[in-house]
């Protein structure tokens, strides 16, 4: 059985949630920063100018509101399945991320993938200041992350899997052996490999044979 590295994206794809959005609701500029946010994944935007404009909406925000927006998450249908199967084949899984370290975290462990990889908000005081902290992780990054566990695992790349929905997973994708498109924006339908319809995650076992 083939041995893959799946890379996720993390907002509305191995979740359903866009995760500034849920701190942006916290802090009451949910409208805001969701237009904001349609524009960068529309690829009208540059992300990591996006990425500051939205963040810095969430300036003063209590350290606290992180275990608040953890509950809200909602994993996407059949994301455990998949990465149980790739496991299971003795593949590893990673996911990739514009949102913060600081929810992808606790989520990587439970859904027990084997990297992960986000910003870092900056926080001072217990508050959060409205910065990141170090490299933005931009279509770039995501393409470098994935190339890296590559490297790590051992994996050839032809078995590598990029699974994203917006213009900021181009990269990746364009990179993997395999490029599929779930939940996605047209931009990403012009250049994915391969489109997963439906919202159940794990019907991408067929797809890769496990």
């Amino acid at each position: 059985m083939t041995q893959f590295l799946v890379v996720f994206d993390v907002d509305s794809t191995l979740i359903e949630d866009e995760v500034i959005e849920l701190l942006a609701d916290v802090a009451g500029k949910r409208a805001e920063v969701a237009a904001v946010t349609e524009r960068a994944m529309a690829g009208e935007l540059d992300f990591a100018e996006s990425l500051i404009e939205r963040v810095n909406t969430l300036a003063g925000l209590p350290e606290s509101v992180f275990a608040d927006v953890q509950k809200r998450i909602t994993v996407t249908t059949g994301a455990k399945r998949l990465i149980d199967a790739v496991h299971q084949s003795g593949g590893k899984v990673g996911a990739v991320s514009g949102g913060f370290n600081q929810l992808l975290t606790p989520l990587a462990e439970i859904l027990e993938l084997d990297f992960a990889r986000a910003n870092q908000l900056e926080v001072v005081d217990g508050f959060l200041t409205g910065k990141v902290i170090g490299a933005i992780i931009d279509r770039q990054a995501k393409a470098d992350a994935l190339l890296e566990w590559a490297t790590a695992t051992n994996t050839p790349i032809e078995n590598t899997v990029a699974v994203g929905d917006g213009a900021n997973d181009l990269s990746m994708m364009a990179v993997a052996g395999l490029g599929v498109g779930f939940n996605c924006k047209p931009i990403v339908r012009e250049h994915a490999d391969f489109i997963l319809e439906g919202n159940d995650l794990s019907k991408l076992t067929e797809k890769l044979g496990l």
